[in-house]
């Protein structure tokens, strides 16, 4: 019997290993237990994200609760070998690159289980960042590598992990899509607008949300070209205040977002939204993924992202931090002269097949 650990650190990365936790539940002789590194009473894992994924709640809750990151990084340490210590494991499943990833791959490497990271190999390649330390030590100790494609492979690969640890498995946000595609539900915030005539903005990045001068002149360029155009902008915490704050500052011109800041959407509600608007504004890389896999036109505020797929073959354009390129590209949106797309090699929907069946050779 394999006894494996599903480590889980934060809300995206349940969404990234549902689909695993059903494979594994249609396997013989495996058996997983959930893990989550915060707490059972978590404000951003509402009900609705268990039962719309159709997993159930974590088995263990860790309970750590910090806004440091090296304090969390040794909490999560410390509870995470007593877990180890409490409960047979014979592979431990990190999802990421937060800290509580990189805690729970440290510790599962002194105590020599497997490890196996799932969504390997991604880089920004600015050793500043935080996220990249993490992800340069995780993929280090890593006994398995699950890649989302041949870029993220040829990163591990020039960094020294040996060939038998490198597996492309596909992007796995993809299961979550294909098996959800029936089951999205049209949200209330499209009352009275038709699908494909509306634009999604969403943002989470803490560096984008600080600089609130360049933050207003992106929102005015949103508002500027979408005109008419329904602008639905689901958004959670400080994203929300700061954008409604800064949005009432402009709100005397005739076109604002006003209407349509509302709070963050469940997850099957979000899937109808994304999947049926005319376009994509956002700074999160899973977003973008989706939306490459829903053939649907996206604009990202970054310089980089994780996956080069969704740029190279798919629906995403970088445009940084720059008001006046967001313009452009975004005019371009909204007149229907995207870029032709196609899916990238093996996100396909079936990435947690692939995953199972390496961990159970």
């Amino acid at each position: 019997m394999k006894n494996i650990c599903i480590f889980t650190g934060a809300r995206p990365n349940f969404i990234k290993v549902a689909p695993l936790i059903r494979a594994i539940e249609r396997t013989e002789n495996c058996q997983y237990q959930l893990v989550y590194a915060g707490t059972a009473d978590d404000p951003t894992l509402e009900p609705s994200l268990f039962s719309d994924l159709q997993i159930q709640r974590p088995d263990v809750f860790l309970g750590v609760d910090c806004e440091n990151l090296n304090e969390l990084t040794g909490r999560v340490m410390a509870e995470f070998e007593r877990y180890l210590e409490q409960h047979e494991t014979d592979t431990v499943i990190v999802v990421d690159d937060l800290a509580s990833t990189m805690a729970a791959a440290i510790v599962t490497k002194k105590r020599g289980l497997r490890l196996a990271h799932l969504v390997a190999g991604t880089r920004s390649f600015d050793i500043s960042m935080p996220k990249e330390i993490n992800r340069l030590v995780i993929d280090g100790l890593s006994d398995l590598l699950f890649t989302a494609g041949v870029g993220s492979s040829s990163i591990a690969t020039r960094e020294g992990a040996e060939n038998h640890k490198i597996y492309m498995v596909g992007n796995i946000l993809m299961d979550t899509l294909r098996y959800n595609h029936d089951r999205w539900t049209r949200p209330a915030c499209l009352d009275g607008i038709e699908d494909g005539r509306y634009l999604v903005f969403t943002i989470n990045r803490k560096a984008l949300l600080a600089d609130e001068d360049n933050l207003k002149r992106m929102l005015a360029a949103v508002s500027e070209v979408a005109g008419d155009i329904p602008v639905i902008a689901p958004l959670r915490g400080r994203a929300l205040e700061t954008v409604k704050i800064l949005n009432s500052q402009f709100s005397s011109q005739r076109h604002t977002l006003e209407e349509r800041i509302l709070n963050s959407l469940s997850y099957l509600d979000f899937g109808y939204l994304t999947s049926h608007a005319m376009g994509i504004i956002t700074d999160s890389g899973n977003v973008a993924e989706e939306a490459t896999f829903n053939h649907v036109p996206c604009i990202t505020l970054n310089s980089y992202t994780e996956h080069n797929e969704t740029v190279k073959l798919g629906t995403n354009v970088l445009v940084g931090e720059d008001a006046d390129k967001l313009r452009s590209a975004l005019k371009e949106m909204v007149s229907g002269q995207w870029k032709a797309s196609s899916l990238p090699d093996r996100w396909d929907g079936r990435t947690a097949e692939r995953i199972v069946q390496i961990l159970m050779a």
